[in-house]
């Protein structure tokens, strides 16, 4: 992502002071996050061995305490006592024992991370003391320079408020206000305010009309934004992060209130991603002239693919038909601003597996034009009746085919899939909405106008609008009102980021952890060509093979030995599991789940086809805890879970697969019908390259992708994976009266009855 002008600010950043809001910190039952905190002291570690000053203020001890103390008065009450009304638990204890709960949890994590911590408490009062603020200083100079974090709270169990909730007077009054006040103290270079929600919006988070501010302006936003509720947790909420962020900004820190639920935001801020909303005292200085409606855009392509859904199958094959012309009739000023952006790449040091997926290669228009002919003359997926049932004498009912409505497509790096997905959005009716990588900005800029302007005016070149700003997508994914399926083409960490930030269904797989298993009866001359087929033939595609397993005996027998020279030859650098790296001499490789993308990939033995098997399940699928999609490394989850000996919810336990293509090499027809039917993955091969996977070679016509979802569409998604049914019910005049007069026979007719 492109860094914006207004965060160019953070060049200059060394101090920072993160507040952790308690929505940050607990779950909604009041639990501990514990995904959140422990991606949260990751963000930490990283941000404090690239030498920034980090310190934190965490709220959630009286939280923590209360269902502490709510536990400990329920094991040691009585039934009769559990009759009686239940009195309120004092918020000063709690304070005191969640105070103590919490340290205890972040010097675990920490710990964890080989990092030290210190706990600082202070009240109200004690800020009036010149001494004080002056020691405190002091204490946390010496502190930062030893790289130890100093947590600070409100000393809530002897503050001289009433309650921790209740009384807001004073110098700070919650820990929003005491992370400014400490800001401005100890001469911070930034403030962060995590938050349960991405920043601060025009109108209360859960409405699909709010939208993200990303730069407050005081004079344009104060008397235009509406708050919703308070905090479900804790003393402040919005408003109060607002007020303190303002107070902040004006005295000169920069402050910007963003997500603690999303991944690695705090480090995204410090790379000027525009990432939550900024307060900084220039900010009037920034704002834009006009801001893109993202509404408006998808909006337009929902009534756009209504008019193209209306025209007729062989109009809208005209259409795709037209788009194929347009395309080699612009193959040379294609290609011009393609070459501009891997020679742009290129400068850029961008890896070379990314710079292989931008380049569009000689022929590649010619052979996309191909694929949008033959999907042009596939039958027409719209209206298609799929079942027919009587229900009753003169009742049918019919399961139609019908597009979605419309798609949001996030990709990276290649421009042939805008035009692979624009072309299936024209021909299954749906509307669409592109985001390239930037790296293919001119690329992806001159594809969809040459598209767009091939389509009528009677349907309008706004069904399939490109989104030319990373900044736009947050808005985008908040449209589930308007947007029906978003589909992520890209890396791991893209499709895990688009996941945790939508309630929007999401199509799309995370990694593509191809294996090839070469069976001892295996004729090794075709498992030559289909090895390094597999590797070679496109190392940067996600069908591309990642993990060589062989059968033992063809270590035995020098087998093994071959294939290691050939791919050797071919300039594959090899890694070896734990037995390669042990028998055959070959680097241990860092992990058995990596996709590579590259001229790379890992070597291992195994016993038989059932180890084979055992091992694309074990290390096709990844398994990490996380909270609300936030991803924490498997041994910071064990000592959570060892720390708290208790499990987390289903929604702080994810299982992401990579489950995309397996292959066998065998002469022997057991062995692979085995292979082929216990390899749960959403494409499996005999004797064939993983190349094939792959929507024009299956006869899909083209691809929006491959997905490894058990729900919709499982391996290359075409025409079919974006569309739905609708039921339609055709009857003279009948009504259901209790079914007093309805006789029901739910017998099937042959379709085109």
């Amino acid at each position: 992502m492109a860094e914006d002008s207004s965060r160019a600010f953070v060049k200059d950043v060394k101090r920072i002071v993160i507040k952790v809001g308690t929505a940050v910190v607990t779950r909604n039952d009041g639990r501990l996050a514990l995904g959140r905190l422990g991606a949260l002291c990751e963000q930490i570690k990283e941000l404090n061995s690239q030498g920034y000053e980090i310190i934190l203020v965490s709220s959630g001890a009286v939280g923590l305490g209360r269902q502490r103390l709510r536990y400990r008065r329920l094991v040691n009450s009585s039934f009769a006592d559990l009759q009686k009304p239940q009195v309120e638990l004092d918020g000063k204890a709690c304070a005191a024992v969640g105070q103590n709960s919490l340290m205890a949890l972040y010097d675990t994590l920490f710990s964890e991370l080989d990092i030290s911590s210190a706990q600082l408490l202070v009240t109200d009062s004690d800020f009036r003391d010149r001494d004080f603020r002056k020691q405190l200083n002091e204490t946390v100079k010496s502190l930062l320079s030893l790289k130890v974090i100093p947590i600070f709270n409100e000393n809530d169990a002897v503050s001289t408020r009433k309650a921790p909730y209740e009384d807001s007077s004073g110098i700070f009054w919650d820990n929003d206000s005491l992370a400014a006040l400490l800001a401005l103290e100890l001469k911070a270079d930034l403030l962060v305010l995590l938050s349960d929600v991405e920043g601060l919006y025009s109108g209360p988070p859960s409405d699909p009309k709010s939208k993200l501010i990303h730069t407050y302006v005081k004079e344009k936003h104060q008397g235009e934004i509406t708050f919703g509720d308070k905090s479900r947790v804790g003393r402040g909420g919005m408003t109060a992060k607002v007020k303190a962020a303002v107070n902040a900004a004006y005295a000169g820190i920069p402050v910007v209130i963003t997500s603690g639920s999303a991944p690695e935001n705090i480090i995204r801020v410090l790379q000027g991603q525009k990432i939550g909303t900024l307060f900084h005292q220039d900010a009037h200085l920034w704002e834009p002239t006009k801001e893109v409606d993202t509404r408006e855009m998808a909006v337009a392509a929902r009534d756009s693919s209504r008019r193209l859904q209306a025209l007729s199958s062989q109009e809208r094959k005209k259409i795709l038909l037209d788009i194929a012309d347009a395309l080699e009739a612009n193959e040379k000023l294609i290609t011009v601003e393609n070459e501009a952006d891997v020679a742009a790449a290129q400068q850029a040091g961008y890896e070379k597996s990314l710079i292989s997926r931008l380049a569009l290669k000689p022929g590649k228009i010619a052979s996309l034009a191909k694929s949008i002919r033959v999907l042009a003359n596939m039958e027409d997926p719209i209206g298609r009746v799929l079942k027919k049932t009587q229900l009753a004498d003169g009742l049918i009912l019919e399961k139609t085919s019908s597009p979605l409505g419309v798609l949001l497509i996030v990709f990276e790096s290649r421009p042939d899939a805008l035009v692979q997905i624009a072309s299936l959005a024209i021909r299954s009716g749906n509307g669409l909405l592109l985001k390239g990588g930037k790296e293919a900005k001119r690329s992806n800029a001159i594809l969809h106008k040459v598209i767009t302007e091939a389509i009528p005016d009677i349907v309008g070149g706004k069904v399939i609008g490109l989104v030319t700003s990373r900044d736009e997508i947050p808005d985008l994914l908040k449209l589930d009102d308007v947007i029906d399926l978003v589909i992520p083409r890209g890396s791991n960490k893209l499709v895990s980021q688009i996941k945790s930030s939508t309630k929007i269904p999401v199509l799309g797989h995370a990694d593509g952890i191809c294996h090839v298993y070469v069976d001892k009866s295996a004729n090794m001359d075709m498992a030559k060509r289909v090895v390094l087929d597999a590797k070679i033939d496109y190392p940067a595609a996600c069908n591309a093979m990642e993990t060589l397993l062989v059968h033992k005996d063809l270590v035995t027998n020098g087998a093994l030995n071959e294939l290691i020279v050939d791919l050797r030859i071919q300039g594959v650098t090899l890694y070896g599991g734990p037995r390669a790296n042990l028998l055959m001499n070959i680097p241990q490789a860092r992990s058995f789940h990596h996709e590579y993308n590259s001229m790379e990939c890992t070597v291992e033995i195994v016993d038989n086809v059932a180890a084979a098997i055992d091992h694309i399940h074990h290390h096709g699928r990844h398994v990490i805890f996380s909270c609300r999609n936030l991803f924490v490394c498997n041994s910071m989850c064990r000592v959570l879970y060892d720390y708290f000996h208790e499990p987390m919810d289903m929604n702080c336990l994810l299982l992401f697969c990579s489950a995309h293509t397996d292959c066998i090499i065998t002469e022997d027809q057991e062995t692979a019908e085995i292979f082929l039917h216990q390899v749960d993955s959403a494409a499996v091969f005999h004797n064939a390259s993983t190349r094939f996977c792959d929507g024009a070679r299956f006869g899909l016509g083209a691809e929006v992708g491959i997905s490894t979802s058990r729900i919709h569409a499982r391996g290359p998604v075409g025409v079919e994976g974006l569309l739905t049914t609708r039921w339609i019910l055709k009857g003279s005049g009948q009504v259901v009266d209790g079914d007093k007069g309805v006789i029901y026979t739910h017998k099937d007719i042959p379709i085109n009855s």
